[in-house]
């Protein structure tokens, strides 16, 4: 079996037995979730210099960064607070907007992503959160799995009998997938090859592949890896993060809420440098602030 397991270098703790365990295809094993931040806002300076001087009103931002630029103008927008601005500038002005929770604020300030390296466990839990996301998630009727990819949990990755189990578990319906794919792809295009009941049409490549593989895919495990776009207010991942940074969230998702925090405490400081970051036993961290709820 062509084996390959994406880890961080500290969790290479253990030589694992694979020995015997045969593949037709790649697997690959992902113990680490990834976000790839593929947009974000641009401030339109002129304009908002333009809204201004149509209102009579002179006001700079200290801050380049265009989502804290857009939430405090949104929010002086408000009080039409211009004028006198608060010492401190634009953290002080953010600050104040979480002490406050006046939240609606903080939903101008968008971001997209995509996530990738977690598994579909992990989506059915991130999906839940509505208000103030949108996602596009990997098809899995339309991609074929036969070179799949598995996230291992830590817990089960850390003991050598564990590993053991779940690769055998994981092995076995990897290979019952394409044995099911490639079985019905033959008898879906021997049905299509006999002659048809009148007014239906010869289905396509596309629609047997199609249809083996939404059959096909009832076999494969919750840890089947997948990708998904997501799209979000800082408002939204505030929440998502409070939710599931909490030592009491599953704990691969609150892996990815952290990673989440590291990625948006850089793009932008003022809108999540509240936030802390507390160690737990089973080396992941809860994330914390004295603003919950915003």
């Amino acid at each position: 079996m062509n084996l390959r397991i994406e880890t961080q270098a500290n969790d290479q703790k253990s030589n694992k037995s694979e020995a015997g365990l045969k593949a037709k295809s790649d697997m690959k094993i992902i113990r680490e979730p990834k976000i790839y931040l593929i947009a974000k806002q641009q401030m339109s300076h002129e304009e908002l210099q333009r809204f201004m001087d149509d209102h009579g009103v002179k006001w700079e931002s200290d801050s380049n960064i265009a989502a804290e630029v857009i939430t405090e103008s949104s929010g002086r927008i408000c009080y039409m607070s211009f004028a006198k601005p608060r010492p401190g500038g634009n953290e002080a002005y953010l600050e104040h907007i979480k002490e406050s929770g006046h939240g609606s604020v903080l939903e101008h300030a968008v971001w997209n992503f995509v996530v990738t390296g977690v598994s579909r466990s992990l989506t059915h839990e991130l999906v839940r959160h509505r208000a103030g996301f949108a996602y596009s998630q990997l098809s899995q009727r339309y991609v074929d799995e036969s070179v799949a990819e598995y996230v291992e949990p830590d817990i089960i990755a850390e003991d050598p009998e564990l590993h053991d189990i779940w690769l055998k578990a994981i092995t076995e319906m990897h290979q019952a997938y394409i044995q099911l794919a490639e079985k019905l792809t033959q008898n879906l295009k021997g049905q299509s090859a006999a002659p048809m009941p009148q007014g239906n049409a010869v289905r396509s490549n596309t629609e047997i592949r199609k249809m083996a593989r939404q059959s096909a895919r009832s076999i494969l495990p919750n840890a089947t890896e997948t990708k998904i776009s997501v799209t979000a207010n800082a408002r939204a991942l505030r929440h998502f993060m409070e939710q599931r940074g909490s030592r009491y969230a599953e704990p691969e998702i609150r892996k990815l809420a952290n990673k989440f925090l590291e990625l948006l405490q850089i793009e932008s400081p003022h809108l999540f440098g509240d936030y802390e970051k507390e160690y737990l036993p089973d080396g992941t961290f809860e994330i914390q602030t004295k603003y919950k709820k915003v």
